[in-house]
């Protein structure tokens, strides 16, 4: 950022413990050595992403996973995501998000189990034993981090970061199980939440972070802040100005500051005034250095970057990617044993925004950003029906984000400029044309990627843009319709589910693709 110090300086001083979002082994090997090498007490920087769901290979969204009801499943998924970021020199990962969301509006229902405690809870180990493996420095582990602490979940009218009121009995019997599971699975970190509880913001509430998670847990971890949200305390009308938000995150039990610098500029002077006693200090920092040593980065600090620069050029672990997403699929109805596909239809039509969108099928937080190696619904139906078999494509008009945010323009800094409307009249012409023209329409329809996940809530349930008119004309031609869903959030399907003979909800479902037809692998 313009006007900062560069990171490269900050850590010949010995004033950056962690660095966070960068990905790139070589990059991080560079920063390593500084730290190691150049700084006055040689202690190892901590390199942290946000490993969701995979890293080279992109595994179905964790809502998707959760639909498995497979705990071993999704723990030897973890397993691989740890795996491929410890090669590039990630030590520590932003999940799993145990959070219980029970508004679908909520943009980060996605990253989660959904809406079920116990569920939340199974996930909430398996992810742990997947990204941690049985102790923390397993070989080919990362440190998990439990996040975020605690109901974020219940956010006022499922706006992400707004206010949450939770009884306590709800606290105890509903949002505290899937995080209670992780930190009996010897879960390394807590991250605090953005929000405020019961008008008690969450990174600055010692009732959460010391009367539960230190008192009556036990925990022994660390504690990071979510990114910006000691800043934001101040925002929050908690803190009078950085020195106060740095003064109540850090006595409130937030170790690490995550990326404002508010612990960085205001901490010594908060003990050099006697606010904070060095003690407490002391105890922040020897938790984060157990972890560091636990993990043993002071003995060995460095990626492999021939190793790593050979797995991006992989497809990943593409047999347990495709097997994941084909256990993570819900068959919603099947009218008539509409499926599995019969070989009586000589053409299928193809229709839908999301049928041959190749990034649409990672989802929100997909660390490698592999579209290239997706396999689109209309790509893996034409890869598996016989040649005989004539398969048509249409589009139809386009859906967008009518929002966007700061993230998105990171994400996608030159978006395409949106269809007008006769170019969404004529796309929506050609789709029907070809419908017409086909013994079966295959409808892929939900959500664009960034319609979920952070920063991505939504007022309304409906399927976004035209779709539904689209469905509803493709239905009104008479042909046997399979709709096919790709969202992160479950969606309105009161006039699907009386109309459509076939339905299948694929979240989204990684870079392997699928084929909803297909078998389950051996």
């Amino acid at each position: 950022r313009p006007n900062e110090p560069k990171p490269e300086d900050l850590l010949v001083k010995g004033q950056g413990g962690s660095v966070l979002w960068l990905n790139d082994a070589a990059k991080i090997n560079r920063l390593q050595r500084i730290a190691v090498e150049n700084s006055r007490l040689h202690i190892p920087v901590l390199f942290a992403y946000d490993v969701v769901h995979g890293f080279n290979t992109t595994f179905p969204v964790p809502l998707a996973m959760a639909a498995t009801w497979d705990p071993a499943l999704v723990e030897q998924v973890q397993t691989v995501a740890a795996r491929e970021a410890v090669s590039s020199g990630i030590r520590w990962s932003f999940a799993p998000m145990v959070d219980i969301a029970r508004d679908a509006r909520w943009g980060r229902m996605v990253e989660g189990a959904g809406e079920d405690p116990y569920l939340g809870a199974a996930m909430a180990r398996a992810e742990v034993r997947g990204l941690q493996g049985p102790y923390i420095g397993s070989p080919g582990h990362v440190v998990a981090c439990a996040k975020h602490f605690a109901a974020y979940g219940a956010a006022e009218g499922g706006r992400d970061y707004d206010s949450v009121y939770v009884p306590e009995e709800l606290l105890w019997n509903v949002y505290f199980p899937p995080f209670r599971a992780a930190e009996e699975a010897g879960v390394g970190c807590f991250m605090s939440a953005y929000m405020d509880l019961n008008d008690v913001p969450a990174t600055g509430n010692r009732f959460l972070l010391q009367d539960v998670l230190r008192g009556r847990w036990g925990f022994k971890g660390f504690v990071v802040s979510d990114a910006f949200a000691v800043r934001n305390l101040i925002t929050h009308g908690f803190a009078r100005n950085p020195e106060d938000a740095a003064f109540r995150a850090f006595s409130a039990g937030v170790d690490i500051d995550m990326a404002d610098g508010m612990y960085q500029n205001h901490l010594a002077q908060l003990v050099r005034s006697g606010r904070i006693p060095v003690a407490q200090i002391d105890a922040a920092v020897r938790r984060v250095l157990a972890a560091k040593i636990r993990l043993g980065l002071f003995e060995n600090p460095y990626a492999d970057e021939a190793h790593a620069a050979e797995l991006l050029k992989s497809p990943g672990e593409e047999k347990l990617a495709r097997l994941a997403a084909q256990r993570a699929i819900v068959l919603l109805k099947n009218q008539h044993g509409l499926l599995p596909l019969k070989s009586n239809f000589h053409s299928v039509a193809v229709i839908g925004p999301l049928a041959d969108a190749p990034r649409e099928m990672l989802g929100s937080w997909s660390a490698g950003e592999k579209a290239r190696d997706a396999v689109t619904v209309l790509e893996g139906i034409r890869n598996k029906l016989p040649d005989g078999v004539r398969v048509e494509y249409a589009k139809g008009p386009e859906i967008r984000k009518l929002i966007t945010t700061r993230r998105d323009f990171f994400d996608n800094p030159h978006p395409s400029p949106p269809e007008s409307a006769e170019e969404a009249d004529a796309a929506f012409g050609k789709a029907l044309a070809i419908a017409n023209d086909c013994d079966l329409i295959v409808m892929v329809l939900g959500e664009n990627a960034n319609m979920s996940g952070e920063a991505a809530s939504r007022h309304a349930l409906q399927l976004p843009g035209r779709q539904e008119e689209l469905l509803e004309e493709a239905v009104a031609t008479g042909k046997p319709v399979v709709l096919v869903l790709i969202n992160g959030r479950p969606l309105n399907l009161a006039w699907a589910a009386g109309h459509v003979p076939a339905i299948l909800e694929a979240w989204y479902p990684g870079n392997t693709g699928y084929f909803p037809y297909r078998k389950p692998l051996d």
